[in-house]
């Protein structure tokens, strides 16, 4: 259910709105495929799968959404080469050498009309998970601009609620160490943070514009060429890591949680027979539970959060546009 896991924290004083209202602005928001000439459709699909119509799955006192888009990707190559023949056509017919920027705009508009319905889709979902009992938000996302997007739709949608509800405030999570100096401390000092362990893959880069890197892969990291990598100017962008025995992922330079498995002791328990119908209550409960005990100790890992006044970082509201920043 999540691959990634791009956190923010949410306004102490935000609650969820009653579920019906929420699920009822989501409907009108649902997922619809691109026309024949639209580049681009996004909307909200249902969490549990095309077998069922809610869009808002409630999982204990927390909610889980998923955005689905769709492109109709044109690729520049073939655009360029339409618009190129169009303007040797027209030069043969008027004459002239040169032709303007405003015809060859028009020139491209018709391209891209015409190569449109011909152009395959591709659709990608992003699950979005609302915790309102630890003030989280979490977006199963790959990159910053994607989770942008998803909590950008979700701040349209309660911004459509009616009556004045506190508002949501999500803002990029601030500690007092970034990731990449935290896992370089870790990597030299061979000691790895509390309730977690280093595992066997990592990547180094140097900041600059040679962006140099090496890449540990199956690796064991407990090794002087490791420390003497960082001290000659080598930063960590990534590096695998376990917590409590629970769960693996990959710790990003922009604290991004990526390829988060839960491991057997946690699955351990669940027998098939007791799962649901289509198993999504019992694996939203499992993950959810491991997300909101793991992340809390990556920020403790990365010496805690940044106070409002050390962020120095504006909010964002569903009135206000929202752009997050990596911690």
């Amino acid at each position: 259910m999540f691959n990634t896991a791009i956190f923010f924290r949410i306004a102490d004083d935000f609650v969820l709105p009653p579920l019906e209202a929420l699920e009822e602005i989501f409907q009108s928001h649902r997922f619809v495929p691109c026309g024949a000439t639209e580049p681009e459709s996004s909307g909200w699909v249902p969490p549990r799968g095309n077998k069922s119509t809610v869009l808002l799955e409630s999982v204990g006192r927390s909610l889980i959404a998923r955005l689905c888009t769709e492109r109709r990707p044109v690729p520049s190559s073939a655009v360029k080469a339409a618009v190129d023949e169009r303007i040797e056509k027209y030069k043969e017919e008027t004459g002239r050498e040169r032709v303007g920027a405003k015809i060859k705009k028009e020139f491209k508009q018709e391209v891209m009309l015409d190569l449109l319905p011909r152009a395959f889709t591709k659709r990608s979902t992003t699950t979005l998970w609302i915790d309102p009992v630890n003030k989280f938000l979490v977006v199963d996302s790959g990159n910053l601009t994607g989770a942008d997007k998803v909590i950008s739709y979700l701040v349209e949608a309660l911004s459509e609620l009616p009556g004045a509800l506190p508002g949501l405030k999500a803002s990029p999570i601030q500690t007092q160490m970034s990731a990449a100096a935290a896992m370089s401390h870790w990597l030299s000092t061979r000691e790895a943070p509390y309730n977690f362990t280093v595992d066997r893959d990592c990547e180094l880069k140097t900041p600059d514009d040679q962006k140099a890197t090496v890449r540990y892969s199956r690796h064991t990291l407990d090794i002087d060429e490791v420390a003497q990598h960082i001290a000659a100017g080598k930063v960590p962008t990534q590096l695998a890591m376990t917590w409590n025995e629970r769960v693996s992922f990959v710790l990003s330079e922009t604290a991004q949680l990526k390829k988060l498995k839960l491991l057997d002791v946690v699955l351990d328990g669940v027998q098939e027979s007791g799962k649901d119908d289509d198993g999504f209550d019992t694996d939203a409960a499992i993950i959810t539970g491991e997300l909101s005990s793991l992340i809390p100790d990556v920020l403790d890992a990365l010496g805690g959060e940044l106070g409002d006044g050390e962020a120095g970082q504006p909010e964002a509201s569903a009135t206000a546009e929202l752009t997050p920043e990596p911690a």
